[in-house]
């Protein structure tokens, strides 16, 4: 097991010193709700009253009755306010930038996503009872709430990250808690070349796809990268262009100044009050969009989109769930279906032709790299079969020394359809380009074409 870095630090060292630390800040934690004036704490400041629980907390920490050490005791206090205004135990990793995922799959047992692999931590709750104070708390600063009554809920945290709960009687092993991190700092092309996720001349490609208002969809795995690839191709929208986001969770972070972004409302406790994304998407087109981005299309809104795509709005973008490009077609046509417009399958397969031109595919491999898997044009739709053409891929080859998996990106020498809209709108990119062979990634990424 490995110990996450930590911002203040850490508890007992000790399977039995753990755990007995947590269950005395659980008690601790008791006292202090209990000597609360609650009538009282809702007239002070915020800053007042934090400096009031803490000196309840050092003064509960410092009686006889508890056996701490100075430095324990600094740490106890602080788990004490985190307790109170933070994550409780989770805190250390909350404030951990390269954790991506935090998963607790019950009170002892707490994982993390770094740099694309699972790892098991040290961090542990007192017991069930304790993880699921801490998952109602975080739920109720979402504005949800979660009980036997609603033992499941999404939410949205104050900083932006991603939350799933789901307690008994549907979690049998206890408390479950997920939390997807929303990341602050930028992820840039140039890092993504740098990094190995893909080549220059792909990099190269896909701006000149956005600058010259093409349609892209971006399909791939969960944790594979593609609201990170989706962030980095909207930096490429002009800035005179008006631009409307449609998402579940709100995760992009467009840095135009002509943005609206939207994100639907799940329904209360009653089931009323829901707002779908295609709720929003419909909207959206009263709103005089140049672009519309889906951050995720999940279900009827597809139909939408499509037409969005079709009818005056160039240059719109979409991430799908699918394991391969084809699979992405196969989950578009059955979004389609479930928007409860029937239509047929040959219609809808020359309606999404027309619509989209490029799919990109990324995918995290088994080493948790991101790779940006293949680029691929949608040319046409003839008798109902896809006419695809790669134009970049990834091929893989096999392990290094190190038993990393390794592989190569390659231009297949297909030129694509599209390199004549690119030349309307301006953009010339030289045919060898596009010239069958082996491309290189790493070192700083300068396009020449920005």
């Amino acid at each position: 097991m490995i110990m996450a870095a930590t911002a203040t630090p850490p508890a007992p060292a000790g399977e039995k010193n753990r755990q007995a630390f947590q269950e005395l800040k659980t008690r601790l934690h008791r006292q202090m709700v209990d000597a609360i004036d609650l009538s009282k704490a809702g007239q002070q400041s915020d800053e007042t009253l934090r400096a009031q629980l803490r000196a309840l907390a050092a003064h509960l920490c410092s009686r006889q009755s508890v056996v701490l050490e100075g430095h324990d005791r600094d740490v106890m206090v602080n788990e004490l306010m985190d307790e109170i205004y933070g994550y409780g135990p989770l805190e250390v990793l909350m404030h951990d930038e390269n954790i991506s995922d935090v998963l607790v799959n019950g009170a002892n047992s707490v994982y993390i996503e770094r740099d694309g692999r699972l790892l098991q931590t040290d961090v542990k709750f007192a017991n069930d009872e304790h993880l699921l104070r801490v998952i109602q708390r975080l739920v109720g600063k979402a504005g949800r709430r979660i009980d036997e009554v609603s033992p499941m809920v999404d939410a949205k945290l104050p900083d932006g990250s991603r939350l799933n709960a789901v307690i008994p009687p549907l979690a049998l092993r206890g408390p479950t808690l997920s939390i997807r991190r929303f990341k602050t700092r930028e992820f840039k092309f140039e890092d993504m070349v740098r990094l190995g996720s893909l080549a220059p001349e792909m990099a190269d490609f896909l701006m000149m796809a956005v600058k010259a208002r093409l349609n892209i969809v971006v399909s791939g795995g969960t944790g594979g990268g593609k609201t990170t690839l989706l962030n980095n191709l909207s930096r490429f929208i002009p800035a005179t262009e008006r631009i409307i986001t449609i998402e579940q969770t709100a995760e992009l972070q467009l840095q135009q100044n002509d943005v609206v972004s939207l994100e639907m409302r799940p329904p209360n406790i009653e089931g009323k009050g829901e707002i779908s994304q295609r709720d929003l998407l419909k909207n959206s087109l009263r709103m005089r969009p140049d672009r519309i981005i889906v951050g995720e299309a999940r279900g009827g809104e597809v139909l939408d989109m499509l037409q969005a795509m079709n009818t005056g709005h160039d240059g719109s973008m979409s991430t799908i769930h699918a394991n391969d490009t084809r699979d992405a077609l196969d989950r578009l046509e059955l979004m389609i279906a479930l928007s409860g417009t029937e239509l047929p399958v040959m219609l809808s397969r020359q309606y999404i032709a027309s619509a989209i031109h490029i799919l990109v595919h990324v995918s995290r491999l088994a080493s948790g790299e991101r790779k940006v898997m293949r680029i691929t044009e949608l040319v046409d739709c003839q008798q109902g079969t896809y006419h695809l053409e790669d134009v970049f891929v990834y091929r893989l080859g096999g392990t290094d020394s190190k038993g990393m998996l390794s592989g190569t990106f390659y231009s297949t020498g297909y030129e694509p359809e599209v390199l004549k809209r690119l030349s309307a709108y301006g953009y010339h990119l030289p045919t060898e380009l596009f010239t069958a062979r082996e491309l290189t990634t790493g070192g700083n990424y300068v396009s020449r074409y920005q």
